[in-house]
């Protein structure tokens, strides 16, 4: 009898086997589905609140239509944008996935709601002259088409796995609307021109950035004989550089809400913080380096908590600086339904910004890993001293564009960053490999046409990267063109 069940217990083992992959199959192919479900919750949560916060009178309905499209791009933009921060550091493995999420969310959060979008441009930076969209029925429609021209957009950029700026979606969203609904004239051609050169400053001075300091520390801390000596030098000052171009960069976003700060003051403040914080890190790197070996694994060590916490100071920056691209038209759609004037600026409400907030958190962890994985370590092979470059390279990058008047954006920074260190990897690998050809005697050294360059950057996510970059602006303003007259068939 056992001889006769042996088989039947082995077919049952089989079959169970067969069933729980089924149930893996299933879940991990219903998880895009719970993405969903969870978006639509929170899409109708905010409808709900903003029903209640208008009254619910008849002229509010724009306004919770509004509502609902500004939680749609606040989920895009926590799926998409906030990648760009915590990428590097999990492509280092100095967070993990479920870490990099949370901090993030907390950070984003926290930077919208303390220091985000106290007064915001409704009309996005100039793209649009307000006083062509005298008509208060014609600007929310403007605003809506390109609300949700540009969620479109970042969804589709998230969906095919190309990290875009939500500021230059939104840009191209204000202008497909404002032309159909003012005309060529209405636009300002000089700020869409800049809008334009940014495009190509942003990831340019991101990438040389982060190169060079990558080449400094290849040059005074990789390729030196007592690493661990020069660690103990050098990692310091990197974290007082940092930390000096954090605390500007946080003065003049956050703490203008309290005191006028203008630039000069921003950087004092900043260069104070660099070298206070560069002294207390001084015998903190001093015990951590205590016992490890002199090799580069050991640097790694010393680099972690530097890279998480740059990642997190780039998330709190962000959700302050990013925030408005999402509640900024719902804030603008909410004063004109309130006052029926049309206003160049307008204050955002606790409610509007609370949206934001969430949205961008719940983005981020519903729909994040996709592309924190991609530009964490898709693209090129980080560790925590490139990855810290990158970020190092975001904050001063910002702080340098805003001194020269730059138009500039966090993402194509970022992802420049990555670009460059990646870049930067390959043009050494290739100069070290020839120094030590041409140290071989004669006979034994390979023909330059039989040594093929080591590629370290995916070209096939460059190239992508850099199309989807291109046409952001563009693509978004003809998807609120379309918008525009949609809205205006049903009567908007």
């Amino acid at each position: 009898m056992t001889e006769d069940a042996t088989p039947q217990w082995k077919t049952l083992d089989k079959d169970l086997n067969r069933l729980t992959r089924l149930e893996e199959a299933t879940m991990y192919a219903a998880r895009p589905l719970v993405g969903v479900g969870v978006s639509l919750v929170f899409v109708t949560l905010t409808v709900v609140a903003a029903a209640i916060f208008t009254g619910g009178e008849p002229q509010s309905l724009a306004v919770i239509v509004a509502a609902a499209f500004g939680a749609y791009m606040a989920l895009n933009i926590g799926a998409n944008d906030v990648a760009n921060n915590m990428g590097p550091a999990v492509g280092a493995k100095a967070l993990s996935l479920l870490g990099a999420i949370a901090i993030a969310a907390v950070c984003e959060s926290a930077g919208a709601l303390l220091a985000g979008g106290d007064v915001v441009s409704t009309i996005s930076k100039g793209i649009i002259d307000p006083s062509a969209l005298s008509s208060t029925a014609v600007f929310v429609r403007a605003m809506m088409a390109a609300l949700l021209a540009a969620s479109v957009w970042v969804n589709v950029a998230t969906w095919i796995g190309a990290p875009v700026s939500t500021t230059h979606a939104m840009v191209g969203g204000v202008m497909g609307a404002g032309i159909l609904a003012a005309g060529f004239a209405s636009v300002h051609w000089s700020t869409m021109g800049a809008i334009a050169a940014s495009w190509v400053i942003s990831p340019l001075l991101g990438g040389v950035i982060a190169a060079a300091m990558l080449a400094f520390i290849k040059w005074r801390v990789i390729y030196v004989e007592d690493k661990i000596a020069a660690a103990r030098t050098w990692v310091p000052v990197l974290i007082g550089v940092m930390s000096a171009a954090f605390a500007a960069y946080l003065a003049l976003k956050g703490l203008k809400k309290i005191v006028a700060i203008d630039f000069g003051t921003a950087l004092i403040i900043g260069a104070v913080a660099g070298v206070i914080l560069g002294f207390v890190s001084v015998p903190f790197i001093r015990r951590q380096s205590e016992g490890l070996e002199n090799r580069n694994r050991s640097l790694k060590t010393l680099f972690r908590l530097p890279l998480v916490v740059s990642a997190a100071l780039l998330s709190f920056a962000h959700g302050a600086n990013d925030v408005a691209n999402a509640v900024g038209p719902l804030a603008a759609i909410a004063y004109v339904q309130k006052s029926a004037a049309v206003a160049g600026e307008v204050a955002i409400p606790l409610w509007v910004m609370l949206i934001g907030a969430l949205g961008i958190s719940f983005g981020l962890v519903l729909f994040g890993p996709k592309l924190i994985g991609m530009v964490g370590s898709q693209i090129t092979k980080l560790n925590p001293m490139r990855a810290y470059c990158v970020a190092l390279s975001a904050a001063v990058t910002v702080i340098a564009a805003s001194w020269l008047g730059l138009p500039v954006s966090s993402t194509h920074i970022a992802v420049g960053g990555v670009f460059g260190v990646g870049f930067f990897r390959e043009w050494y690998m290739e100069r070290r490999a020839r120094r030590i050809e041409m140290e071989r005697p004669v006979a034994r050294r390979i023909p330059g046409q039989e040594r093929a360059r080591r590629k370290l950057v995916r070209r096939s996510h460059f190239m992508t990267i850099i199309a989807a970059w291109v046409i952001t602006v563009p693509a978004a303003a003809f998807l609120s063109a379309g918008c525009f007259l949609l809205l205006q068939a049903i009567g908007f």
